[in-house]
């Protein structure tokens, strides 16, 4: 949700966070303030980024306000819960599992199988922002994705 609609949303009542980004006016966008202001039998829903949501605000909320819901798949301070949150009926927490289809976890199987192939093979890792090539018929001779390379020392792709 861009963080223009977040006022909008709360007025109406709902708010649903999805792949916001955690920067400086994300953190606690969702607060006290603006869990005021939606209804009493509003759901808020957190797929997004933990400290979106001010978990403690969240708590005090749902404590008086009994038809009030939420859905957490991400936490403030993962894997710790604000203290009273796992305790509320009105609040579902999973353990961070949006992810959990079937397509996504394929996907991210094939891409740790490719990983270990081309390290393997001696191949460098990939380290252009355009990851398409990996999507055609004659891959790049590369890892495509080790977020920890740089620390592990490993070489990286050089486009020719």
């Amino acid at each position: 949700m861009p963080l223009t609609a977040a006022p909008a949303a709360t007025a109406m009542g709902w708010a649903a966070l999805q792949s916001t980004v955690l920067a400086g006016l994300a953190h606690h966008l969702i607060n006290a303030q603006r869990l005021a202001l939606m209804k009493e039998n509003a759901i808020l829903v957190n797929t997004s980024r933990g400290p979106v949501v001010d978990e403690a605000a969240l708590v005090a909320h749902c404590r008086q306000h009994p038809d009030f819901r939420a859905g957490l798949d991400v936490f403030e301070e993962e894997p710790d819960l604000k203290p009273g949150l796992n305790e509320l009926d009105n609040v579902l927490i999973v353990p961070h599992i949006a992810s959990a289809t079937r397509w996504t976890r394929e996907g991210m199987t094939t891409l740790a199988a490719s990983n270990v192939a081309a390290l393997l093979m001696g191949y460098p890792v990939w380290n252009q922002p355009d990851i398409l090539p990996f999507l055609e018929t004659k891959a790049p001779k590369a890892a495509p994705s080790i977020v920890n390379a740089e620390a592990l020392n490993l070489t990286f792709f050089e486009d020719s």
